[in-house]
Order: structure tokens, then C-alpha cells, then sequence
């Protein structure tokens, strides 16, 4: 997230921000390259991201680890929060909710959606969806909110 800090101090929006990450202009974060998954879209409100689970990505039960489900859902609605906020400003989870409703099979590509519901001065509220690509099943629902934050120069955020 020190890429966004340093974006955003050099008057880049948000929403500037995430978009020179899906043109390939910035790194994205390394989480999601770690667990398989890509910002693809970008507007005012609404981000979403693609990924497909792996089975290096299992529980104990052998299924789709709960983490990559909240890892994912955290991201998009984290970001779409991100993507309404002006230059010198960021965001960061304060708290997140997962209701996972079945599970993903390996190697199903999902895409994860979300969208802001309030973005003020100190918080921001957004949900989110994770919905099978080529199947079009939902599998998790979310709900974040986050604090909204002045940067400081210097700040790694």
C-alpha cells in the first residue's frame, strides 16, 4: 500500500490510483499475486477483482480456506471504498464480514465485486459479491467498513 500513499500524496485519486494498477502503470498489491487473483475493473464505487483458488489454498477439511474467501471480498470492497476518496487520502480496513455460502471448486475462475454503500470524511461502507465466473453462482457475500484517513507526507500506508 505504499505505492497508493505515495500516489495519492502526488495527486492521484483513489480511483487514479487503482486504474494505473490494472493498466500495469504500478504493481499491484503482492497478496494478490500470492493468492491467484487481479484487480480487473475499476470505476467511482464499484472494483472488482478475478481469481481462481488453488488446492495449495486448502483448509484442514480440504476445501477452499476461508482466508482466500475474506482475502479476496476484503480487497474489492476495501477498494471500492478507495476508489471515492480524493488525492491525500487513503483507506484501510477497520472491520470485515465473510457469509461463504458454498464452496469454490479448484480451479474455478470467480470474479469479486464491490460496491460502496456510504464513503464520508472518517468511514466507508461497501459489500461485496463472489460470483463463479462461468457458472454464475454466488459463493460468499461481504460486508467492510473502513476507516477513511488523511496521509501524512512520508507515511507508508
Amino acid at each position: 500500500m505504499a505505492d497508493q500513499a505515495e500516489a495519492q500524496r502526488a495527486g492521484v485519486t483513489g480511483l487514479q490510483a487503482l486504474r494505473s494498477i490494472i493498466a500495469g502503470d504500478r504493481s499491484g498489491p503482492a497478496i494478490s499475486r500470492v493468492l491467484n487473483f487481479r484487480m480487473e475493473s475499476a470505476e467511482e464505487g464499484a472494483v472488482t477483482f478475478i481469481g481462481t483458488p488453488l488446492p495449495d489454498f486448502a483448509n484442514p477439511a480440504g476445501t477452499v480456506h476461508g482466508g482466500w474467501y475474506g482475502t479476496v471480498l476484503d480487497s474489492c470492497m476495501t477498494c471500492a471504498v478507495l476508489s471515492r476518496l480524493p488525492a491525500g487520502r487513503g483507506c484501510t480496513t477497520l472491520e470485515f464480514k465473510v457469509n461463504i455460502l458454498r464452496p469454490i471448486p479448484y480451479g474455478t475462475e470467480v470474479r469479486a465485486t464491490g460496491r460502496t454503500q456510504h464513503v464520508g470524511r472518517r468511514t466507508g461502507v461497501a459489500i461485496g459479491e463472489l460470483i463463479g465466473v462461468e457458472d454464475g453462482r454466488l459463493y460468499a457475500t461481504g460486508s467492510t467498513t473502513c476507516a477513511v484517513l488523511d496521509l501524512p507526507p512520508g507515511a507508508a500506508f
